[in-house]
């Protein structure tokens, strides 16, 4: 089901877009995002993240990269595969399992002003047939906004930069 860079049609789907410019070389941010044991530093944890896959984890193109994690307490696990890897401008992670119909989230890194423009985009659809918009809205995308949010001042916390200059917010994709 890997469609890496389409958007898939699915009831409720919806992208995710987050945007950040942090005053650190793209390398460096390279560098701290394409290693997956950093992820716990930007994940709340009452999430309870922990990554499963023995470290060091060599990233590439196939990698699989497994975690356990608690969503609204619920015990979760999830598997996620890089489908691209172009250091140091994006890399992309697609769930094989875990709690969503679809997830591909792609980061991206751009140098702009000295700095590094961060970039997110995540096609989701959970799961739930003709009930998953309903799902999405009542559950689902209120969750994401705040992680991703916190994922944001973590980042600013991390490398400098303005969080009110970060933005965070969800679109429907357009039917085609």
């Amino acid at each position: 089901m890997a469609i890496a860079g389409g958007t898939l049609h699915l009831p409720g789907a919806k992208v995710l877009r987050s945007t950040l410019w942090v005053p650190r070389p793209t390398e460096a941010a390279w560098a701290f995002f394409s290693e997956p044991t950093n992820l716990p530093l930007l994940t709340p944890s009452a999430m309870q993240f922990h990554i499963l896959t023995p470290v060091p984890i060599h990233m590439q193109v196939d990698t699989r990269i497994d975690y356990r994690l608690r969503v609204r307490g619920i015990p979760l696990r999830w598997r996620t595969r890089i489908a691209r890897w172009e250091p140091p401008f994006c890399f992309a992670d697609e769930q094989e399992r875990g709690p969503y119909r679809r997830w591909l989230h792609t980061h991206t890194f751009e140098a702009v002003n000295g700095g590094t423009l961060l970039g997110d985009r995540v096609e989701m659809a959970v799961r739930g047939g003709p009930l998953a918009p309903l799902i999405s809205r009542c559950f689902v995308e209120a969750d994401v906004l705040r992680i991703f949010r916190y994922r944001l001042a973590k980042i600013v916390e991390r490398f400098g930069g303005d969080l009110a200059s970060g933005r965070v917010w969800l679109e429907t994709p357009a039917a085609t």
